[in-house]
């Protein structure tokens, strides 16, 4: 009898545990759904975040430009460094054969006693004469000994640099990698929350994003700015034919730019080389801090950081490439924070 008893307790239990075990998934699902409501955001606040991912991906996006800048400018330096070093070998290499020439040279000329060269000599002013040219040996050898210790103390310190610019270089290829790595971050992490809305929430930003970006394509009224001139002018022309070319990190055109790759396009269309980021843009001319005094394409500068620039449009309106998922498009200056205007 016992043994029937023992399978029914054993029984009894596992109902127990798996009547608890339902219970707790109940309450857990009950809190899921609770809380479900509460984490979900709106399409505007979804928006806001996006934003700032957008503009977070921006200021990431001008430092991994100036690292490319870098990189791209110690690489030129390194190879003209390594061009001067083999060209310096091959001078030492020759320098070293001159010499042995004149150690052999004066090896045979020397190799026996000169009073018995005197003796053995059926001509004394003959002897003479070579008598001379060994001592001429010699002094082209303390010649040919120094450029040969000046030459290696320049190749050896040709190498040092290059060696510092390898190191310099590495460090900057490692800084570029950080800086696209956080650029991408944000971008995906921007789509996340993109992703997170519903179609139709999906299709209102969309719409809303090609509202914006259509009436901002549109010629604005220059109102009382002096118009477009000389290189400025012709450098505004330039980015005005960009109107409608999407936004893409580290793009320099002529098929998409960033902020910084649309000015420094647009004036290198005028002939005139400015830096690559917004950051050193802001030292590539004067500085205008007054509003009412910037002409057209004159560069404007926003954010404490200098992260953001575009080109002075005229009637408070700029003419720039926003951020990503927008196109190069005119745009109030007053929907950014505005540091000053540079006159390239």
């Amino acid at each position: 009898m016992a043994s029937h008893r023992r399978p029914k307790q054993q029984s009894r239990t596992r109902v127990t545990v798996l009547t608890t075990a339902a219970a707790a998934a109940v309450v857990l699902s009950a809190n899921a759904a609770n809380a479900a409501p509460s984490e979900k955001l709106s399409k505007d606040q979804v928006k806001a975040k996006v934003d700032k991912l957008y503009e977070q991906a921006e200021q990431a996006t001008e430092k991994y430009n100036g690292a490319k800048e870098k990189q791209q400018k110690l690489q030129k330096e390194i190879s003209t460094i390594q061009d001067n070093v083999a060209r310096g070998q091959q001078e030492l290499n020759k320098l070293r054969d001159g010499l042995g020439s004149l150690a052999t040279a004066q090896y045979r000329s020397g190799g026996i006693d000169s009073s018995v060269q005197l003796f053995l000599s059926s001509n004394p002013d003959d002897f003479l004469d070579k008598a001379s040219t060994l001592d001429q040996l010699s002094s082209q050898q303390v010649e040919a000994l120094k450029k040969i210790q000046d030459k290696q103390r320049e190749l050896a310190q040709e190498r040092s640099e290059a060696a510092e610019k390898l190191k310099d270089l590495a460090s900057t290829r490692t800084e570029l990698g950080n800086k696209k790595k956080e650029v991408q971050g944000k971008l995906a992490d921007a789509q996340k929350l993109l992703n997170s809305l519903t179609a139709k929430e999906k299709a209102d930003l969309a719409a809303q994003q090609q509202r914006a970006d259509r009436s901002s394509t549109e010629r604005v009224d220059m109102g009382h700015n002096a118009p477009a001139s000389g290189r400025a002018g012709a450098a505004f022309s330039a980015a005005q034919s960009q109107i409608g070319k999407p936004y893409v990190y580290g793009a320099t055109g002529p098929s998409s730019f960033d902020c910084s790759g649309l000015t420094s396009w647009a004036y290198a269309q005028a002939g005139v080389s400015i830096p690559r980021t917004s950051e050193a843009q802001a030292n590539a001319g004067t500085r205008i801090y007054d509003q009412s005094q910037l002409q057209v394409g004159d560069l404007v500068i926003f954010f404490g950081d200098y992260h953001h620039v575009g080109l002075y449009a005229g009637n408070g309106q700029v003419l720039h490439a926003p951020h990503t998922g927008a196109v190069v498009r005119y745009e109030a200056m007053s929907n950014m924070t505005f540091e000053f205007g540079v006159r390239v």
